[in-house]
């Protein structure tokens, strides 16, 4: 007699259902994985591809300036909405991407009260500083900020908050000085 269990299944079906479990599990979580991975490289392709904020301040257009780590999980949610937005909006308003590890942005951080990410500043045509939002925000949300923005009406959910991450003390000696203007003890 063959190796059957009373229930009708060999140890060689078991075996198998076994191995296929875990080829899916296994399936899932590089799929996830990669996710993540994509979405990070999104950001950079989006840093990479954004307007200098020197031509934001001066080319007369609207801007969103978006604070943003590589590491930010927030950031990397929201970097498909954002490219998104790019997308139907990039035309009308620059868009620049600030990455705050970047020690280059220290000024504009401390500027802008950075103090959790994705920090995101709306700037008017002049280059000035008309609103706020920090944390993920619905699509749907800045579609409608962008869309007052351009035309130049109040932004109807702004200086709103949303999830963040807190800022990592990634760089804990700026010029020499032993405080980080990020520690807020």
């Amino acid at each position: 007699m063959s190796e059957n269990t009373s229930s009708g299944v060999g140890v060689n079906g078991l075996r198998n259902l076994v191995i296929a479990l875990v080829a899916i599990a296994l399936s899932v979580t590089l799929v996830l994985g990669l996710q993540t991975s994509a979405n990070s490289e999104s950001l950079e392709a989006q840093a990479q591809n954004s307007t200098p904020l020197e031509v934001a301040v001066s080319n007369g257009k609207p801007t969103l300036m978006e604070f943003y780590a590589n590491w930010c999980t927030s950031c990397q949610a929201m970097a498909g909405d954002m490219a998104t937005l790019k997308q139907e909006y990039g035309n009308d308003i620059n868009f620049v991407m600030l990455n705050v590890d970047n020690t280059k942005w220290l000024p504009e951080v401390l500027r802008y009260q950075v103090d959790g990410i994705p920090h995101f500043v709306f700037l008017d045509q002049d280059g000035s500083a008309i609103a706020s939002t920090i944390g993920e925000q619905p699509l749907s949300i800045f579609q409608k900020n962008l869309t007052a923005l351009i035309n130049n009406n109040p932004l109807p959910y702004a200086n709103s908050q949303g999830i963040t991450s807190q800022l990592k003390n990634a760089n804990p000696i700026i010029e020499g000085n032993q405080d980080n203007p990020r520690d807020h003890g």
